[in-house]
């Protein structure tokens, strides 16, 4: 009898163990994907540049009179131009210069901006631009796959794996869905789409968040007592999956920290007031540098 007791208290300790291995793996395979991503050819660490098209003629090249002043070296004097008007971008190249647009060669285009999706990339030698809409505003962002960034980049730094952090959350749906105010680092403000708000508790400290979607997933934007001492002051990012059953899985270790971490040329958003929460989370990516 006490033999069979004393397995099955083995069996219990085994099960714990192999469980808390398979989450440590889970979590060091998400922290992998996490830097390689960043570290990619087209990852935020080669974003090199934000230019605010004006109305008109923008030339672009690495002649330091250009409107788009590009990396020394990276192109020719002369890579063309921008022509911006009501929303609209046209590139025209200039002669001589080797230009593709989505793959192929071109000489002109039209380039859709990332307002109704994935924009037009412009590719020159290893340089990609494209447009970006924030607010009332279209601007190009560049990217070098060459970038200092890119090559000083030390790699990432997070709390210890702690799955007290994974946390079921209860789904509270807005019927119909909520425009929630979302502000962002150039000191704009857009209306995003809220489907409903979550509620959990935490370390004993009742939470609530109101999630926008991505994709196919809920994106939180968020602040916690971490935030300007271990974590990014602004605040951090996390991804979960759509509500099932009216409930959400949050696991704060793959809590990450937005592009504006690690590029002066990002765009991002900040946390909404109801989203600054009074508790330390202390889980999931650390402040960049530090």
């Amino acid at each position: 009898m006490l033999y069979s007791f004393l397995s099955i208290i083995s069996l219990s300790v085994l099960f714990l163990q192999v469980s808390e291995t398979s989450y440590n793996a889970e979590i060091n395979r998400w922290r992998h994907d996490r830097e390689a991503g960043l570290k990619a050819d087209g990852g935020w660490l080669t974003v090199a540049g934000l230019f605010w098209l004006k109305d008109g003629k923008n030339t672009v090249g690495t002649d330091k009179t250009s409107d788009i002043v590009l990396p020394a070296g990276s192109a020719p004097a002369s890579v063309g131009a921008f022509t911006f008007h009501d929303g609209q971008t046209r590139f025209e190249a200039a002669p001589g210069v080797r230009a593709m647009v989505d793959g192929k060669s071109a000489i002109s285009a039209v380039l859709k901006s990332d307002s109704a999706g994935e924009p037009d990339v412009l590719q020159v030698y290893d340089l990609t631009m494209f447009v970006i809409q924030r607010g009332k505003r279209y601007g190009i962002r560049l990217k070098d796959k060459n970038s200092e960034m890119r090559k000083a980049f030390t790699g990432l730094k997070f709390f210890p794996a702690d799955e007290s952090y994974r946390v079921k959350a209860k789904f509270v749906p807005y019927n119909p869905p909520k425009m929630i105010p979302i502000p962002n680092i150039l000191g704009e403000t857009e209306e995003e789409a809220s489907l409903g708000y979550v509620e959990f508790t935490l370390n004993g400290h009742p939470c609530r968040l109101d999630p926008v979607t991505e994709g196919e997933s809920l994106f939180f934007i968020f602040k916690d007592l971490t935030s300007g001492k271990e974590t990014y002051p602004p605040g951090r990012f996390l991804n979960t999956e759509m509500p099932k059953d009216g409930e959400v899985t949050i696991d704060f270790n793959k809590a990450y920290n937005p592009p504006c971490a690690f590029t002066p040329f990002a765009t991002c958003p900040l946390p909404p007031k109801q989203n600054q929460l009074a508790v330390r989370i202390e889980a999931g990516e650390l402040r960049y540098g530090h």
